[in-house]
């Protein structure tokens, strides 16, 4: 039997997370992806299935290197101003199956001190 990638075992991980959390229009989802040289947020509204806005360390004005850090920490605060001046106070987190450490946790403590409730 062939072992599973260290990808298709995330891929795995993020589905059975994905059961039990699911954005609404008071309390969207914000999912977070994380590549080798990015990373990337998006908070979602489920039931519609629209984004309601979304930040990355790939976009054209960044001045920072997005495999890092203080790139996550960027994001989540740019995550945050911008669900913020949407209207959205509160979100349920969505690690997307990866471990809540390093980037991910980063960008999670940079939103939450913008004022993003999780």
């Amino acid at each position: 039997m062939a072992q599973k990638s260290r990808s298709e075992k995330r891929e795995i991980r993020h589905i059975r997370i994905r059961k039990d959390i699911h954005g609404t229009a008071e309390r969207p989802r914000l999912s977070v992806y994380r590549s080798l040289n990015h990373i990337y947020a998006q908070v979602i509204d489920d039931d519609k299935g629209v984004t309601l806005c979304s930040a990355s360390s790939a976009e054209k004005n960044n001045k920072i290197n997005g495999g890092n850090i203080e790139a996550a920490k960027v994001v989540g605060q740019r995550i945050a101003e911008r669900a913020i001046s949407n209207g959205v106070k509160s979100v349920v987190f969505d690690r997307g199956g990866y471990r809540y450490h390093g980037r991910v946790a980063n960008l999670a403590n940079a939103a939450r001190e913008k004022g993003l409730a999780f």
